[in-house]
């Protein structure tokens, strides 16, 4: 499966340092995966982060978006890699996305109603992922 993770700026914390680059890592041996990731200076440009994941399919990560449990998004994962289509995963900056790139996401996904700083949001995402991808595998990641 094809994954893009596309962020506004990058972890700065060491501890979302760490995270990010520890389960990015551990994301690489399931599947081919590549990152953008935007200066802030393009937090509210839409077009820019449109087209940087024009094709795709677009799920932004959206407080009041879809609540999964690990194995929901699993599941979720599994009939997106039946689509075919690179999926990219949308972290905004600290404000949140433009409208536009919302209302142009095919799925938006909310890690919680806890709002998480920003380098949090970042690493919980890629751990996410990692999990329900461990769950697809059969690997004992997931307990």
């Amino acid at each position: 499966m094809k994954l893009h993770i596309l962020t506004i700026g990058k972890p700065k914390l060491a501890y979302a340092h760490a995270g990010w680059d520890e389960y990015y890592g551990r994301l690489q041996r399931l599947h081919s995966v590549r990152t953008t990731q935007l200066h802030d200076k393009y937090t509210n440009d839409a077009e820019k982060i449109l087209a940087e994941t024009a094709g795709t399919v677009r799920i932004i990560l959206e407080i009041f978006g879809k609540e999964y449990t690990s194995e929901d998004l699993a599941s979720f994962l599994e009939a997106r890699e039946l689509e075919s289509r690179e999926v990219s995963f949308i972290v905004g900056g600290p404000d949140g996305l433009p409208q536009q790139v919302r209302d142009s996401a095919d799925y938006q996904w909310s890690l919680g109603r806890l709002t998480l700083p920003h380098d949090l949001a970042m690493v919980v995402t890629l751990e996410a992922l990692y999990r329900a991808s461990t769950i697809n595998a059969g690997l004992p990641y997931h307990r």
